[in-house]
């Protein structure tokens, strides 16, 4: 059985740690069609882990150089932001144990997510969870989007690629870890990864729960 001994484990945040990828799509399909734009699961699935230029880039292409993507995006992480603070955002099933797992074995953690920081770290501490993390880093402290390496290369804090580990949910979050060199399991969480993404995991797993057996760190 496969067996990885991390050094450090960094988290992608959306789909992965939280239940948002729906509930972001939810809202912000709602927001483009006030607007008379369709949002199609197919075209969201594509934009998972970017943000920036890339993202902007994407939609553009979908929808037009008129589109107003900055709009549409600001009135959609509102209605999330919302929502979450109400209590809509749930925590994926086995990260609170897998979280409190590391802790316990000395296994320091952090988070990579293309939301921006202060975003993470506000759903987070919603959560109980900011605690368990000893560095967040949102989307726009990274040079460059998932599918590039930078997020996770900044996340490892002195830790060599192949000590590490990426939790991941998305084929962009898969290729950004791949390209870092460092080992990743993914959690599928809106599509499951293509054979070529599939190629890149150490292993894919269909939720947290199931990481610790993939785990070395007993010792």
């Amino acid at each position: 059985m496969l067996k990885i001994s991390p050094e450090r484990v960094i988290f992608d945040m959306d789909g992965l740690i939280f239940d948002t990828e729906n509930l972001f799509m939810r809202e912000l399909g709602a927001v483009m069609a006030e607007s008379g734009y369709t949002l199609t699961r197919e075209r969201y699935v594509k934009t998972l882990g970017l943000t920036g230029e890339i993202l902007k880039n994407t939609m553009l292409g979908y929808y037009g150089s008129d589109y107003p993507h900055a709009e549409m995006s600001r009135r959609a992480r509102e209605r999330v932001d919302r929502a979450a603070l109400a209590g809509e955002l749930t925590v994926k099933p086995g990260i609170r144990g897998l979280l409190e797992l590391l802790r316990e074995r000395g296994i320091p953690c952090a988070v990579a997510s293309s939301t921006h920081t202060v975003y993470v770290e506000k759903y987070l501490a919603a959560a109980g969870l900011r605690e368990y993390f000893d560095e967040v880093i949102g989307g726009e402290l990274a040079a460059r989007s998932k599918p590039a390496p930078d997020i996770f290369l900044k996340a490892l804090k002195g830790t060599e690629p192949k000590n590490a580990l990426v939790l991941e949910d998305s084929e962009n979050g898969i290729k950004a870890a791949h390209a870092a060199g460092i080992p990743v399991i993914c959690i599928p969480d809106m599509v499951y990864p293509s054979p070529e993404c599939e190629a890149m995991t150490a292993a894919v797993v269909n939720s947290a729960a199931e990481v610790p057996g993939l785990l070395d760190i007993l010792t």
